[in-house]
């Protein structure tokens, strides 16, 4: 996968953790979700260092068995996403966090116009 970009999501600003999305040319894009430890460590300069950190250890992880016992088929220990499984349920409770993790920036723009006298009309 040839990397074209990075994206950095905090999650409830960064109190909780940061999202890491590494996005490949061809479309892909791989998460890695960091918790924040008590200490609060974790943060946007070292999010990228410690994702890739996490892609290192996943790539030289142990891998199990097949169920069927077959030992020359190996595949990794892995979770799909919500996404990958449809899991209808899940993908809105991380919608529902993501919704209130951005809530002050969800509302709308509050714009109003005041109109102040000038003497510009006195000039003319």
């Amino acid at each position: 996968m040839h990397v074209v970009g990075t994206q950095i999501i905090p999650e409830q600003g960064g109190r909780a953790g940061f999202t890491v999305e590494f996005v490949g040319e061809g479309g892909e894009i791989v998460s890695v979700s960091l918790r924040n430890d008590a200490c609060r460590s974790l943060n946007r300069m070292n999010a990228v260092e410690r994702a890739k950190a996490v892609m290192m250890e996943l790539a030289n992880t142990d891998t199990k068995l097949l169920e069927n016992g077959d030992s020359d088929a190996r595949q990794p220990n892995m979770v799909r996403s919500a996404r990958a499984t449809k899991d209808a349920d899940e993908m809105e409770r991380q919608l529902d966090e993501g919704l209130e993790d951005s809530f002050p920036a969800s509302d709308p723009v509050s714009v109003t116009a005041s109109t102040i006298p000038t003497d510009r009309a006195k000039k003319h």
